[in-house]
Order: structure tokens, then sequence, then C-alpha cells
């Protein structure tokens, strides 16, 4: 018997509600039967709707629209900037800045991108928010909207209120160990919806580009502007070089294998609380890093401190020939996965525990 994929309808797929406060006045939205899944708890995420409308960039402040990006769903609401309250800076992300905004009308926070849109990036925006949109996953940082600012475009994306684990290591040390089977799975777990669901990689994997929530969530953001793949294979040259596979490096085709290796050092980073190719402070050029891996033993998580499955997950994660380097099908049934996967982890009342990070 053969079965078939179904074909995805874009209607209000993710059955979103507005939490709207009583005082407040916001457009009507449908809802559908299912709700959002439960998170930590049993409580459902707050509010993570796609709030859509059509989006035209223009090139360099001219008039001339660009190719407006229809996002075709039920569930509308304006996205005014004139309705956000900005809040402070979060940091710099892939490509722009990033603030805290509230949204008046809901009084929902929100994290703000602002995404300089060049003549050069402005289809990868486009394709990049495309994917937002159709992103349906706890693992993945919620998409509300965009709308087109000056010569760029403002990104609308769900607020993790305790930030990035790099902030978080920074500030508290080395991650837990039960906490970082947690983010193993989640991010194995967001990786296979993009990679297997959406037919796009991430590009990006490291510690700032991991979050985290007082729910106790973990999801997984900024793509790196992620393009659809072709053939399961990408050229581009985008991402963070530290994190960067040797393949991506020596400009060689890039597979969902390069994000394996960028998985392997963040969780690595964050056991040790700090990056492990290099000593604290310490920078080299993308021509040094690729000398240092390939004429060097890289370090490895050590058993007497970590337990074995981790330990040999990661060491998989970094071996250097992507050939003989496991696939995600490989990941995901990894024995430290699959305990992962089943562990009991209160990572809300870890999360209670931590001292907040500096944004």
């Amino acid at each position: 018997m053969v079965f078939t994929k179904p074909v995805r309808k874009k209607r209000n797929f993710k059955s979103l509600t507005l939490a709207v406060p009583e005082n407040a006045t916001a457009p009507a939205a449908a809802a559908g039967a299912n709700g959002n899944a439960a998170g930590p708890g049993g409580a459902p995420p707050r509010l993570v709707p796609n709030l859509s409308g059509s989006l035209a960039l223009s090139s360099g402040g001219s008039a001339e629209p660009v190719c407006p990006l229809e996002l075709g769903v039920e569930l509308r609401l304006d996205l005014r900037e004139e309705d956000l309250a900005i809040g402070q800076p979060m940091g710099e992300g892939a490509g722009g800045t990033v603030v805290k905004a509230t949204h008046r009308p809901t009084q929902t926070p929100m994290a703000l991108k602002f995404i300089r849109a060049d003549y050069n990036i402005r289809q990868q925006i486009l394709k990049e928010l495309q994917i937002l949109h159709e992103c349906n996953s706890p693992y993945i940082v919620s998409f509300y909207g965009a709308y087109p600012k000056d010569n760029g475009v403002q990104v609308c994306l769900e607020f993790m209120d305790l930030g990035s684990f790099d902030r978080i290591y920074r500030k508290n040390g080395p991650i837990p160990v039960p906490v970082i089977g947690r983010v193993t799975y989640s991010v194995l777990q967001g990786l296979k919806y993009l990679y297997e669901d959406l037919r796009v990689m991430h590009r990006d994997i490291k510690p700032s580009n991991i979050l985290l929530n007082t729910l106790g969530f973990i999801k997984i953001c900024d793509f790196g502007i992620s393009k659809e793949m072709v053939s399961s294979i990408a050229n581009t040259f985008v991402g963070t070089a530290s994190y960067m596979s040797p393949e991506r490096m020596t400009g060689g085709s890039y597979t969902v294998k390069s994000d394996i290796w960028s998985l392997g050092l963040t969780l690595m980073e964050l056991a040790l609380g700090r990056y492990p190719l290099k000593g604290e402070g310490e920078s080299m050029s993308i021509f040094e890093m690729l000398s240092y891996i390939n004429t060097e033993t890289l370090p490895m998580l050590s058993q007497e401190h970590f337990p074995p499955g981790l330990c040999d997950l990661v060491a998989k994660c970094l071996i250097k020939d992507p050939n003989l380097r496991p696939n995600l099908k490989d990941l995901l049934v990894h024995p430290y996965n699959r305990e992962c996967a089943v562990a009991k982890v209160n990572i809300e009342q870890w999360a209670s525990s931590i001292e907040l990070p500096d944004f």
C-alpha cells in the first residue's frame, strides 16, 4: 500500500486563539477545536498566533514593491508600529538587532527583530518569513507577524523571557546535565520538524539560538536566513564561523550533517560552561579554525564527569569526516536521545531557580 503525504492547507492550522484583556480591543480570531499543545505542567503557551497579512518590501527606500508575501491565514491581527511599546535591547541576531516590545491592544510581549532588507537578500528574507509562518512546532519560536519599516522589515517573534542558553550559562555557570538532556531532545525534535516537515535546515545551531522561558519551553530560533533545500543540499555560506563544520569552511556541500556538527559543539559548550575549541577571550579566523580542526585532536567530554551516552553522542556529532558523521535519523534513535525523551526533568522548576541573564 502506498501512502501519499497530505496537502497542508494554510487555514489557521495552529488552531489559535487570542487572549485579549477585558478592557482591550482586538480583532476577532477564528479558533479551532484542538488548541495548542500544552507545555510543562499542562500549561498552554499564553499566546502564539501567526499574525498575518501581506508584506511588501522596498529596496533602498524605493517605493517599488517587492513580490508581496501573502501569508493567507484566517487569523489576522494588524501589526502597526504605533501599537508596539518598545522596551530594552535584547542583543544582536543574525542580520539584525532585537528589542523587547509589547503589543498594546493585547498586552502580548514580543521579541522585535529589525532586518535590513537590501536588494541582495530581500527574497531570502521573504522565504524566511514564509518558513516562520508555516512552522507549527513547540520546539521552534513562534512567529507573530511582520511589517515593512524604512529599508527593512520588523519581525515580531515569541518572547522567551529567560533568553538564550549562552547568556544563561555565563550568568549561572555550566548547564546541569538533566537540562542538557532536554536541550538535546528539544533541538533534535526541532531539527526533525524543520528537515522532514518543512524541508529546510537550520544552518546556525549555537547556544545563542536556543531559548528558554519560565514555563520550561526550550525552542530554537533564527534560521540564519534559511533557504528551501534543493536535493537536500544547499551551498549558501551563512551562519557563525565558530560553529561551522569543516566541510562548510572549505565550501563543500551543506547537508543536515553540518547542523549535527554545530549541535555537538553547542552541547559541549553548555556542559563545560565555555566554548570548547579555544581559550576564553581567544579569537580565531575561519582559516585558523579550519587548521585547528584539521590538525588537532578535538576535546571531548569526559565520562568521569558526564554520562557516557552524552559523551558518545557529542563525539559522534564532532566526527570530522561528514561521510562518517551520523545523520539526523541516527541521532534520533541514539540511546542517549531515547533516554532524554522519557526522562522526567522539571525544567520549569530549574528555570525558576536560575539568575536572570542581562539583556
